[in-house]
C-alpha cells in the first residue's frame, strides 16, 4: 500500500483498540475466574485462554474471509476461500482506504476471540476441557462467523444492510450470540453438582472487581474502535460508554439493597458488565442522557434476570444469560426508543418522533440471531456430547476439575498443612510430583 494513501491517526487508533480489547479475554478470564470455587479457577481461566489460542487460528485460516469475505449467501456468508490465511490481502491491502485491512482483521479478530470466551462462564466446574474446545471451534465457526457477517459487513451483511438494524459495536452478533449459546450448553450440559442446594460462592472477589475494570477499560476500544476511525463518532461512543457503565453500577446496587438490604462488590462488577453489554449496540445511536437511561435500566434489568436461573432450573454458573443476553437484548431494542438523529447513526427512535420502524426492525435482527444461534448451538451441543461426551465424570467434579483436567490446582496448600513456612524445602513442581487438590473453597 502507498504510505500516502494511509491515515496514521486512523491506524494508530483501530491497533490500539484492537490491543484494548485482546485485554478483555484475560479481563473476562479473571473476571469467571474469581466467581468459581477455588478448585475449578484455572479451568475457568483455561477456558477463557483457550479462545485466543483456537479462534485466533481459525480467524487467520477462513474467519476472517467468512465475516467479511465476498458474500456468497444474499447477506448470510463470506466466501471462506477469498482471504484464506490473509494471503490475498498481503498482495493487495486495499490501497485506495485509508486504514490497512490487516488493521480491520486485526481489531475484529479480537471480537471472535472475546464472543466465544463469553459463553464459557455458563460451563464452570463441570465441561471437559476437550470438549470445550471442540465445541468452541465448532460454535465460532458456524455461528459467529457468519453472524459477524450479517452484522459487522456493512455492505453485504443482509441485517446491517437489507434489514437496516443498528448495532454499532456488537449487541447482535457478541451478546446476544453469546447469551443464548450460554442458555444452551448449560441446558444441555446439566446441573452442577449439588446446584442449587449447596452455596456456590466466589472464591475471588477481588479478582471479579479487577477483571470488571479491566473490561471496562478494553472495551472502549470495543466500543469507539468501532468507529473504524479516531473521529467524532469515536469520541462519542467513548462518552456514551462511560455513561451508561456508570448508571448501570447504580441499577444494579439499588435493586439489590432494596432486594436485599445490602450492595455487594460482585453486584457493581456485575453491573459494570451489564451497562457495558446494553450500550455496546447503542453507543452510536443515543444522546449521553439516552445513554444513561439504557443503563440504569440494563443494570436493574440484569440484577433482577440473574435469579431467573433458580425458577426455571439451569445452572448458568456466572450469569452469562441474565446479563449477556438480557442486557443485549435490551440494548439492541433500546435503539428504537431512544436513537436520535443528533447522533453519528443519525436515526430517530419512538422517542424522538421516530416511529415504531426502528423499533420493529431491531427486533427482527435480535430474534433472528436468537433462533439461528439456538438451533445450531443445540446441534453442536449435541455432537460434541456425543463424541466425546461433555461432562467430567463425578469424582473429577467432587475433587476438583482443575486437577482431572489439567494436572495444577489453583491454590497450593500442602505448605501450609505440613507446617511449612518461609524457610520450608522447595515443593516439586508438577512435573515431577503429582499435586494436590485445594481442600479449601468458598
Amino acid at each position: 500500500m502507498p504510505q500516502e494513501a494511509l491515515n496514521g491517526g486512523d491506524t494508530a487508533w483501530i491497533l490500539a483498540s484492537a490491543a484494548l480489547v485482546l485485554l478483555m479475554t484475560p479481563g473476562v478470564a479473571l473476571f469467571y475466574g474469581g466467581q468459581a470455587r477455588s478448585k475449578s479457577v484455572l479451568n475457568m481461566m483455561m477456558m477463557c485462554f483457550s479462545s485466543l489460542g483456537l479462534v485466533g487460528v481459525l480467524w487467520i485460516l477462513f474467519g476472517y474471509s467468512m465475516a467479511f469475505g465476498p458474500d456468497i449467501g444474499g447477506g448470510l456468508l463470506g466466501n471462506p476461500f477469498a482471504y484464506f490465511g490473509l494471503t490475498s490481502i498481503l498482495a493487495n491491502d486495499q490501497a485506495a482506504e485509508s486504514l490497512p485491512q490487516l488493521a480491520f482483521v486485526s481489531f475484529q479478530a479480537m471480537f471472535a476471540i472475546l464472543t466465544v470466551a463469553l459463553v464459557a462462564g455458563a460451563a464452570a466446574d463441570r465441561m471437559r476441557f476437550g470438549a470445550w474446545i471442540l465445541f468452541s471451534g465448532l460454535w465460532a465457526t458456524l455461528v459467529y462467523f457468519p453472524v459477524a457477517h450479517w452484522v459487522f459487513d456493512l455492505e453485504q451483511g443482509w441485517i446491517a444492510t437489507s434489514l437496516g438494524a443498528l448495532d454499532f459495536a456488537g449487541g447482535t452478533a457478541v451478546h446476544i450470540n453469546a447469551g443464548v449459546a450460554a442458555l444452551v450448553l448449560c441446558v444441555i450440559l446439566g446441573k452442577r453438582r449439588g446446584w442449587p442446594r449447596e452455596a456456590m460462592r466466589p472464591h475471588n472477589l477481588t479478582m471479579v472487581m479487577l477483571g470488571a475494570g479491566l473490561l471496562w477499560f478494553g472495551w472502549f476500544g470495543f466500543n469507539a474502535g468501532s468507529s473504524g476511525a479516531a473521529d467524532w463518532a469515536a469520541a462519542y461512543a467513548f462518552t456514551n460508554t462511560i455513561a451508561a457503565t456508570a448508571a448501570a453500577i447504580l441499577g444494579w446496587l439499588v435493586v439489590e439493597r432494596v432486594r436485599y438490604g445490602k450492595a455487594t462488590s460482585l453486584g457493581a462488577a456485575s453491573g459494570i458488565v451489564a451497562g457495558l453489554v446494553a450500550i455496546t449496540p447503542a453507543c452510536a445511536a443515543v444522546s449521553p442522557l439516552g445513554a444513561l437511561a439504557i443503563g440504569v435500566l440494563a443494570g436493574a434489568l440484569s440484577a433482577y434476570a440473574v435469579g431467573w436461573k433458580y425458577k426455571l432450573g439451569f445452572d448458568d454458573s456466572f450469569d452469562v444469560v441474565g446479563v449477556h443476553l438480557v442486557a443485549g437484548l435490551w440494548g439492541t431494542l433500546a435503539i428504537g426508543l431512544f436513537a436520535t438523529d443528533i447522533a453519528p447513526d443519525e436515526t430517530n427512535g419512538l422517542f424522538y418522533g421516530g416511529g415504531v420502524v426502528q423499533l420493529g426492525i431491531q427486533a427482527v435482527a435480535a430474534l433472528a440471531t436468537i433462533v439461528y444461534c439456538g438451533v445450531v448451538t443445540v446441534i453442536i451441543a449435541l455432537i460434541v456430547k456425543a463424541v466425546l461426551g461433555l461432562r467430567v465424570d463425578d469424582e473429577a467434579e467432587q475433587t476438583g476439575i482443575d486437577e482431572a483436567e489439567h494436572a495444577e490446582t489453583g491454590y497450593e496448600f500442602s505448605g501450609l498443612r505440613g507446617g511449612g513456612g518461609l524457610g520450608s524445602a522447595p515443593k516439586p513442581s508438577v512435573a515431577s510430583a503429582p499435586t494436590t487438590p485445594a481442600k479449601q473453597e468458598a
